[in-house]
């Protein structure tokens, strides 16, 4: 598993979407019980603060120290630094299981086999992400040409399973579907904007090499389709959700 955003923890806090509560009220209702939830890959815990409002207990992991640092402190929420792959958790100790935005960069076959061992029989893993984002007939070509020509060398090769969409992604499960429409969508200003461009690992990867920021060359751009006030800016959900059967 690798750690591309302990570096900028505190802005992957602030800028960074979160996920539809009404999702996650979704995913609860699948469980077979609302005893305990692993939020794995956890990063500042923005979806473990979600599942605690339905979960007795949550355990939320991540191996970057500083990113965990950033996360919400709730009663029923533990958070660990612990791999992906191997957890302290006993066998069957989850209902439910969720990883958001984080298993591209996970070694699949050991991630699952863990799974395995700790999801409770019937119990449900969720695989959420989201791809790039989309503002505006005019915006979004500027914002797709940074991505994939300012910025595209930049990209470790596990985001190719964001542009797949997940479709791609090893998932040995019962799948289900999902019904129901679930929106990450914000108003933001180009500031806003901007500094959650400057989470992406690819900006960080040019940075270290360019020394210099490629967001600001693009900032400069929008300004003039942007304006004074805030765009709506939307996030295409990625979801795949499984049950633990005879797999």
């Amino acid at each position: 598993m690798k750690d591309n955003f302990s570096e900028q923890a505190t802005r992957y806090a602030q800028y960074r979407p979160t996920y539809p509560a009404a999702l996650v009220e979704k995913l609860a209702s699948l469980a077979p019980a609302r005893q305990a939830a692993w939020d794995c890959g956890t990063g500042n815990g923005q979806l473990a603060i979600l599942l605690s409002d339905y979960f007795d207990w949550v355990i939320a992991t991540d191996i970057s120290q500083k990113q965990l640092a950033e996360a919400p402190q709730r009663s029923n929420i533990t958070y660990l630094i612990e791999p992906a792959e191997h957890t302290s958790a006993p066998d069957a100790a989850f209902d439910l299981i969720t990883v958001a935005q984080a298993i591209h960069w996970f070694d699949f076959e050991k991630f699952y086999r863990e799974v395995n061992r700790v999801l409770r029989p019937e119990g449900v893993l969720a695989v959420i992400g989201y791809g790039l984002c989309r503002i505006s007939t005019k915006i979004n070509p500027i914002i797709d040409n940074f991505y994939t020509h300012v910025v595209g060398s930049y990209w470790d090769p596990e985001r190719r399973y964001l542009d797949e969409e997940y479709k791609t992604i090893p998932f040995p499960y019962k799948e289900i579907v999902i019904s129901g429409s679930y929106l990450i969508q914000y108003d933001w200003s180009l500031s806003t904007f901007t500094n959650y461009l400057r989470t992406w690992s690819a900006v960080r990867h040019f940075q270290q090499v360019n020394q210099y920021d490629p967001v600001v060359g693009l900032e400069a751009t929008l300004v003039a389709f942007w304006g004074e006030g805030v765009q709506k800016v939307e996030f295409p959900l990625l979801l795949r959700v499984g049950i633990l059967k005879d797999i």
